[in-house]
């Protein structure tokens, strides 16, 4: 049985994923993940492939067991595997609950990181591993400590593994966007500290970009001239001056 697995399935990134991969590819199922069974049921209900809800909270250790159960029963083959579940805290780090900040490093790094270490031996030459990761991934982000710094091991990681799987045959990439309006941002508390957004994107955008960059087999996927040029100046300027730049934009001293 040929699949696809998809977590971060019910909103934002995660849902636009689906749709894209739905569109584009074949598989005899699409697992997709999240806690929102409706979410998930509404989402099958709009595909071509076969999909099966799997509700499952990945910030709970106890979830990668389940998910090892399920791939010893039914030994798929994953051609894709698309980490798209994640969660941040804006704000001052010391002023955050701790709880809030150890679920975000939870579901963005560690929950990420089981998935794809439970995966890989059902995955073969010629299959996919897409994570998502952030425009916060290239830099320090203060207000964002957590979260940035939890997508930068996410880039970090798949840069990381994608060269150790390429005698596998195995492709990594790693979606970098940049702001995005979804529940993320609600969540978060986006409208409480952030006060300078230069470009909204919409995630079905995110997501289109993310397949096309796919077929072409790239390492990093990021959408938009915009955040393009930014990462590169990010990459030529010292890290307190980057930082900097950051807090004034937001008008933070």
């Amino acid at each position: 049985m040929k699949i696809a697995v998809m977590t971060g399935a019910s909103a934002g990134i995660g849902r636009e994923l689906v749709r894209s991969v739905d569109r584009k590819y074949e598989f005899d199922e699409i697992w997709v993940i999240a806690r929102r069974k409706e979410r998930l049921e509404e989402l099958a209900s709009e595909c071509r492939n076969k999909v099966r809800p799997v509700v499952m909270d990945l910030s709970d250790p106890e979830s990668f067991d389940e998910y090892r159960s399920m791939l010893e029963a039914e030994k798929p083959e994953i051609s894709l595997l698309c980490n798209a579940a994640g969660c941040g805290v804006f704000g001052p780090f010391e002023e955050k609950e701790l709880k809030g900040l150890l679920n975000s490093v939870q579901l963005n790094s560690v929950a990420l990181t089981a998935m794809c270490h439970i995966s890989l031996p059902y995955m073969k030459s010629g299959s996919s591993i897409i994570n998502v990761g952030s425009n916060s991934s290239w830099q320090p982000v203060p207000y964002q400590a957590v979260y940035g710094a939890s997508k930068s091991y996410v880039l970090s990681l798949s840069r990381a593994i994608g060269r150790e799987l390429r005698p596998r045959g195995i492709h990594v990439m790693c979606v970098c966007p940049g702001w995005i309006k979804t529940e993320f941002q609600e969540h978060a508390g986006h409208d409480d500290y952030i006060r300078y957004v230069d470009r909204w994107y919409e995630a079905d955008e995110v997501a289109e970009q993310a397949v096309k960059d796919l077929e072409k087999k790239k390492t990093v996927s990021i959408l938009g001239a915009p955040v393009r040029r930014q990462v590169k100046l990010v990459k030529h300027l010292p890290v307190d001056l980057v930082m900097d730049i950051w807090c004034k934009q937001q008008g933070i001293e």
